[in-house]
């Protein structure tokens, strides 16, 4: 018997649904309990259809956290067509994507997972590291023109954990102060990051 051959569009689609079920699950669970059974019951699908996509539930926060990366570095691609992007507009243009999404509480489960298990901080540092590069890379055509940065790429590369420091603690504050002011955060980004 023959069997169709299943499309490319057909399999991203149904490894987006399992990201989408894992995500929940990790939301609603937390990323410790949660389990691949979770996960399973959660997608709706077979135990084999989830396998034959991801191995473990470490493969699954890999590539949730690699597609909260993909979306913010399209967002900042979309944001840069036809202008270089100030480093204010850049952490604007990155939380911005992660309130369109609201994948914070997931990602600040996955920082402190991170901090307790070898295995999952080596796939925090793998996402980490491409996202480091493209602000990097955002950084570095705005330093070229301005006229007061001598050396842009060594400014952009110092310059980059600081401003990724903002998010972090933007999406900590937001999953655990009750009273945080997103848009008051937001405001008042241009006139902190300031790089004259």
């Amino acid at each position: 018997m023959h069997m169709p051959k299943i499309s490319e569009e057909h399999r991203a689609h149904r490894r987006d649904e399992i990201l989408d079920a894992a995500e929940r699950c990790f939301l609603r669970e937390g990323y410790r309990r949660a389990s691949m059974a979770h996960i399973i019951a959660e997608s709706g699908l077979s135990a084999g259809a989830i396998y034959s996509y991801f191995a473990s539930k470490n493969e699954l926060v890999r590539a949730v956290a690699a597609r909260v990366l993909e979306a913010r570095t399209l967002d900042l691609d979309s944001a840069a067509v036809d202008r270089i992007l100030s480093p204010a507009e850049i952490a604007r243009t990155l939380i911005e994507g992660l309130l369109r999404s609201d994948p914070t509480p997931v990602l600040l489960q996955i920082w402190a997972e991170a901090s307790l298990d070898p295995e999952v901080k080596l796939l925090a540092q793998d996402v980490l590291r491409a996202l480091r590069a493209t602000v990097t890379q955002r950084l570095v055509a705005w330093a070229t023109a301005s006229t007061s940065i001598e050396d842009p790429e060594g400014w952009a590369i110092a310059a980059t954990p600081v401003l990724l420091a903002v998010v972090p603690g933007f999406v900590v504050q937001r999953t655990l102060v009750d009273d945080f002011e997103a848009s008051a955060f937001m405001s008042a980004l241009p006139s902190l990051i300031r790089a004259e």
